[in-house]
C-alpha cells in the first residue's frame, strides 16, 4: 500500500466516522483533542498524521487504531509502515473485536526509534510481549527494560513510551478496551 493509498484510508475513515456520527471538525477536535485545521488537512490528504495524532483520533472517535488501515472494499490492510514515521512499522495480528474489545499488532521499531504514544482512556490495559531485541517502556516516570521473552502489562491511561535499546526491536501490543 503507497503512502498516497495509507493517507487515502485514514482519511476516508475519519470523514465516515464524523459523517455516521453527525459529529462536525470542530467538535471531533474538541473530542480528540486535534485542532480542528489539523483535522481538515488529514481529511483533505494534505497532512500525515503521526503514530501519537491517530490514537488521539482513534480514542476521540472511539474507533479501532486499526480501523485506519483496512483496506477498501473489504480487502484488509495488515502490514503498515506510517508515512511520517518511517522507523516504524505496524502489522495487525487480530483486527479490533467488538466482542473481546482487544486488538493485537506487532511492532517493530528501526534504528532505536522511540515512539512516544498518548495517554489512552481510563481502563484500557496494554500488554506488551518482545519477540526481538529490547524495548524500554516507560510509562508513570519509570523504565521498565524488556529483553527478548520479556512480557509486561500496564495500564495505558497515561503517556507511555516505546524505546528501541537495540537497533531493532519487535514486540507485540495486545490492546484491551472498557
Amino acid at each position: 500500500m503507497s503512502t498516497d493509498d495509507i493517507r487515502s484510508t485514514i482519511a476516508d475513515r475519519i470523514k465516515k466516522c464524523r459523517k455516521d456520527r453527525e459529529i462536525s471538525l470542530e467538535k471531533a477536535a474538541l473530542l480528540t483533542g486535534v485542532s480542528k485545521a489539523m483535522l481538515g488537512q488529514i481529511e483533505r490528504r494534505e497532512s500525515a498524521p503521526t503514530i501519537t495524532t491517530l490514537g488521539k483520533i482513534a480514542q476521540g472517535l472511539n474507533i479501532s487504531f486499526a480501523s485506519f488501515f483496512e483496506g477498501k472494499e473489504g480487502s484488509d490492510f495488515r502490514q503498515v509502515s506510517i508515512p511520517c514515521d518511517p522507523n516504524m512499522v505496524i502489522r495487525e495480528v487480530f483486527p479490533f473485536d467488538p466482542t473481546t474489545r482487544m486488538e493485537l499488532f506487532e511492532v517493530t521499531l528501526l534504528n532505536r526509534h522511540h515512539q512516544i504514544s498518548a495517554a489512552h482512556r481510563f481502563g484500557v490495559v496494554e500488554h506488551v510481549v518482545v519477540l526481538q531485541g529490547v524495548v524500554d517502556l516507560i510509562y508513570g516516570s519509570k523504565l521498565h527494560r524488556l529483553e527478548t521473552g520479556n512480557a509486561h502489562k500496564f495500564h495505558a491511561d497515561v503517556t507511555h513510551q516505546y524505546k528501541a535499546a537495540t537497533d531493532n526491536a519487535v514486540f507485540q501490543n495486545i490492546i484491551c478496551y472498557t
